[in-house]
């Protein structure tokens, strides 16, 4: 075979591994798995206490950091952790396996524990998660009442809520590291201050925060378990924020959202793609339902529409100085 028709050859058929590896790389349909709250109510509502024992844990042992980002969880290749905790000159954190369905406390001495993930109560949870600490030479006391519940028990006292579903916990911890992905991407075209992809454990969602720059009034609202002070240091500056949950808490399916704080005249009305959605006065937020990502051509695409449209309108209504803050030339801004 002549010599340059054997180099052609040769590069075309590595055009073709390369265009067959990018296609492996990208993003399917399937990635983002069916999540009905209906079929695993009872193992999100005992997930979600789960882990603000997890995060309380941080909470004690992390030093404030302003809108309280030294306290969420951030989602990981195999589920959530903690990330490093100082205890005196050691570190420690905590992770929550949905691949292994175990919870490991690893400890910068090279000590690990690991907890099954299976059903038992927030009580024999909580209990279990504080022996191992001990036994560790962490000892941590917490504030054992749930935040942001209604009608919560304490940790030590909750045998209500001793459901876990593997399938369904694997299931929300896949849509999360989907989201991460789409928020972290989005987030790049920011240049202003952005928070991380946080995972709030007290709301049980995953989101990521734009700021204009500016002071905010101080919020007037409440949360269960939760002093206006906590509120006011979260949004103590003007913001954008965007994220999923999975629709605990009374709103029924699992969504995304998105919301401005304070909400400029004229926010609720704003054209936001796409189509399926739409302002939720109760809310008074943003809500694209996760059904209508999943079940998209590209649910990356509609998922950046809608987080790339709602930041548009909060920002140009709220006339922040975009041009300072978002990256120029970014295809995210």
């Amino acid at each position: 075979m002549p010599f340059c028709l054997n180099r052609r050859l040769r590069c075309c058929q590595g055009l073709y591994r390369l265009a067959e590896y990018r296609m492996a790389q990208e993003p399917q349909a399937t990635d983002w798995p069916d999540l009905p709250l209906a079929a695993w109510a009872d193992t999100c509502a005992t997930l979600h206490l789960w882990t603000q024992v997890v995060g309380k844990i941080r909470l004690a042992h992390a030093p404030m950091t302003n809108h309280w980002w030294q306290v969420p969880l951030y989602v990981t290749s195999r589920g959530l952790t903690t990330s490093p905790m100082p205890h005196g000159a050691r570190s420690f954190q905590i992770d929550f396996d949905f691949i292994d369905h175990c919870l490991e406390i690893r400890t910068s001495d090279g000590a690990t524990e690991t907890i099954p993930l299976l059903p038992r109560s927030v009580a024999g949870f909580h209990a279990e998660i504080m022996g191992r600490l001990r036994g560790l030479g962490l000892e941590t006391r917490i504030w054992t009442m749930p935040v942001e519940i209604p009608d919560a028990i304490p940790f030590e006292h909750d045998r209500d809520h001793a459901s876990y579903d593997r399938e369904y916990a694997h299931r929300f911890w896949r849509i999360l590291v989907q989201t991460d992905r789409v928020c972290t991407r989005f987030r790049s075209g920011f240049q202003g201050k952005v928070s991380p992809v946080h995972f709030f454990w007290g709301s049980f969602d995953l989101a990521v925060t734009r700021f204009s720059g500016r002071p905010a009034p101080p919020l007037n609202s409440a949360s269960p378990q939760l002093g206006a002070w906590v509120m006011r240091e979260a949004y103590s500056h003007e913001v954008s924020s965007c994220g999923f949950w999975p629709g605990n808490g009374g709103f029924g399916e699992a969504a995304f959202y998105s919301y401005a704080y304070p909400e400029p005249p004229g926010f609720a009305g704003a054209a936001v793609g796409p189509g399926a959605a739409s302002y939720n006065q109760e809310l008074g937020q943003f809500i694209l339902p996760y059904e209508a990502v999943r079940r998209a051509a590209s649910p990356d695409a509609c998922l950046m529409e809608f987080l790339r449209g709602t930041y548009a309108a909060a920002a140009d209504l709220g006339r922040w100085d975009r041009p300072a803050l978002e990256r120029a030339g970014s295809d995210f801004a």
